[in-house]
């Protein structure tokens, strides 16, 4: 897209906003009854830039907060390892001095979730312990973004997880993406509505919508529409065809398109449930400018290991695919591809290469099966 700037005119690719917490996993028992687990991270607006970091192999780089204790420097070391710039992460130290500071008793604490991925007829359930993570402190004035995007960023992304953790959050992140704009760098928001966050979804649509108004490339599903803008799609019967629902999406991608004329791209993750680790897949951009759908090829009843980040998976997938200077046709496959691969790999975050995803847009095209490596 000619809104993206040039590689050669910026020092990162991508940049992201957001909370980034440590994940246990307790693997295939339920976190009650676990006396072992794997340690990973996520974040809905930090997997993307890792994703786009580890998989696609461009300069990338989170701005957050954590407290400077073992848990959040195992956090920073797992960034580093996909290849994550972390020199933006702003410390909490443990010593009680200093404006970004706490103490050594868990006042402010780095955010833990246990994810549990489900098996079956057994959902996935993911339980928080966020209500005293550092970021949550963070308000305007904080962090100095002209000196960021004055280095020259293509991309920036933050999300409505993040928007809503806090009273400052959502102020932080109209700040940043006011930012972004006055130095050209491409922006995009996920609507990414969770109730646990913010059960006050009047609260959540009058900050979404703050935010929206900055935003070049929006992305939410059906429900996030509703829940995180107050925008209803026509309602269409469960049992109808594919056809109909996409054309009662599309009228309610056009009116967000008409009430937010900065939109250039709308986008979603098509996602049936199946059960726990069966899913139907696919996807969808909107082309504001041109009034153009693009469908991803939708695949059928496939096993996946842990559904967690796959719509942020889709969402970095189009960016590195536009970020390639590949048209919107291709970027659609891209974050499809990209979004059910990392779903077959435990964990948030990608653990797949752009090789991966190139492979699976050509299996799926073709409608062939998965053959064996040896």
């Amino acid at each position: 897209m000619n809104h993206i700037k040039k590689f050669q005119d910026c020092v990162y690719d991508a940049v992201s906003l957001g909370e980034v917490m440590m994940r246990i996993d307790p693997n295939d028992v339920p976190t009650a009854r676990a006396r072992t687990a794997a340690i990973w991270h996520g974040g809905g607006e930090t997997n993307v830039a890792e994703g786009l970091s580890y998989c696609f192999q461009l300069r990338t780089a989170v701005v957050t907060a954590l407290v400077d204790d073992s848990i959040g420097r195992n956090i920073e070391n797992q960034l580093r390892e996909a290849g994550v710039d972390t020199k933006h992460i702003i410390w909490f130290n443990t010593h009680g001095k200093g404006k970004f500071s706490t103490d050594q008793k868990g006042t402010l604490h780095n955010g833990i979730n246990f994810t549990w991925a489900g098996k079956g007829i057994l959902p996935s359930i993911t339980e928080y312990y966020r209500a005293h993570t550092p970021i949550r402190e963070l308000k305007p004035g904080d962090f100095d973004w002209d000196g960021l995007f004055s280095q020259g960023v293509r991309w920036f992304h933050t999300g409505g997880i993040y928007a809503l953790l806090s009273p400052t959050s959502g102020e932080l992140a109209i700040e940043s993406m006011k930012a972004a704009g006055k130095f050209g760098t491409f922006r995009s928001f996920d609507l990414n509505y969770r109730s646990k966050v913010e059960p006050d979804k009047e609260k959540a649509r009058r900050q979404n919508r703050n935010i929206v108004e900055f935003t070049d490339f929006l992305v939410g599903n059906q429900s996030d529409f509703e829940d995180a803008l107050g925008e209803e799609s026509r309602k269409v019967s469960k049992d109808a065809p594919f056809e109909q629902w996409l054309e009662a999406y599309s009228e309610l991608l056009r009116r967000v398109a008409g009430k937010y004329p900065n939109l250039k791209l709308i986008g979603t993750q098509l996602r049936a449930a199946l059960s726990a680790d069966r899913i139907n897949w696919g996807a969808i951009l909107y082309d504001v400018a041109k009034d153009k759908i693009c469908l991803a090829t939708v695949r059928q009843n496939v096993e996946i290991k842990d559904r967690t980040g796959g719509g942020d998976s889709f969402l970095s997938g189009v960016a590195a695919a536009l970020l390639s200077g590949k048209e919107i046709e291709d970027a659609v496959q891209w974050g499809a591809a990209h979004g059910i691969c990392v779903q077959e790999t435990p964990g948030d975050t990608s653990m797949v290469t752009q090789t991966d995803v190139e492979k699976e847009i050509k299996r799926s095209l073709s409608n062939s099966g998965v053959s064996a490596l040896r």
